[in-house]
């Protein structure tokens, strides 16, 4: 029953925000999120938790400072998502500025396809929407949410802009590896998989686990491998991509780890640049009083 409220909550805001005036839109959400803050709730809370440890000695009040300013990003990417279905072809494009944006394109004119891993920063739908509307044939994972009709409007939205969704289940590494090989680029989110086939990296000086898929796609297809990080601008968004390295000696399980901790680093310089865009409001460390699951 809660999930369905959520559920109409999320259909009633794509549809009333995209009717409201911008300046208006974003305005209040800007106070929503100070509110929250101020509350302090569970998400909010572990959102503290993670920003502290990506700013070693902080004070308590630019801790404070920090969160809130957090917040107001992670509100705004929500008010971005449902109003870009009206965002305008030259609004996506002109807002939106790169560094190395050469990686993204290479790997797209070989014909051979490639890989981005990404934290959760920013607006990446906004980056995705920009590389489709530049013809590129973007693939992405989304675990599964209920109920269904959740599930099915994200993939719908993000359909709308040109990206595809697939389902995180047993069959996903053999699908993307196919569209890998037919050319497109597969981006995913994988800064966090605290499940046993997580892999363990060390992130700002912690035990972490993060994905394996990136690492096992890149090795199995020979596509390139890139980090992105997308942190927000007055007007859009900016992308920084960075190569990944592969390693040519060891096992597959030693080139995957050492793979994951190159990613986990580069997410960690990003991150350490423009740790109000990372908008991770659940656990990353597995020390303290973690609890290992099955899955």
């Amino acid at each position: 029953m809660l999930s369905t409220i959520t559920a109409w909550g999320y259909f009633a805001a794509w549809r009333v925000l995209r009717w409201l005036p911008e300046s208006f839109v974003y305005s209040c959400s800007s106070r929503i999120a100070d509110f929250m803050t101020r509350r302090n709730g569970v998400k909010v809370a572990r959102l503290r938790s993670n920003l502290a440890r990506t700013q070693p000695g902080i004070t308590a009040l630019d801790l404070d400072l920090l969160v809130y300013k957090a917040m107001r990003s992670s509100m705004r990417y929500w008010c971005d998502t449902f109003r870009l279905p009206d965002w305008s072809q030259s609004r996506i494009q002109n807002t939106v500025t790169v560094t190395n944006e050469h990686l993204f394109f290479d790997a797209l004119s070989s014909g051979e396809g490639g890989i981005i891993t990404v934290p959760h920063v920013g607006n990446y739908d906004h980056a995705a929407a920009y590389f489709c509307s530049k013809g590129a044939k973007i693939v992405t994972v989304a675990e599964h949410l209920k109920p269904e009709a959740l599930f099915k409007k994200f993939f719908e939205y993000r359909a709308a802009f040109g990206m595809e969704s697939l389902s995180l289940d047993a069959r996903v590494i053999p699908t993307l590896i196919q569209r890998i090989r037919s050319g497109a680029i597969v981006a995913l989110a994988a800064d966090r998989d605290l499940s046993r086939s997580g892999i363990n990296v060390d992130f700002f000086g912690g035990p972490a686990r993060m994905p394996a898929g990136p690492a096992v796609l890149a090795l199995r297809t020979g596509a390139p491998l890139l980090c992105a990080m997308v942190s927000y601008t007055d007007q859009g968004i900016h992308i920084d991509f960075d190569k990944v390295p592969i390693p040519s000696n060891g096992s597959e399980p030693e080139k995957i780890a050492a793979i994951i901790q190159s990613s986990a680093d580069l997410f960690a310089q990003g991150i350490s640049k423009y740790p109000h865009d990372w908008h991770m409001m659940q656990r990353i460390w597995i020390d303290g009083d973690f609890r290992e699951r099955s899955q």
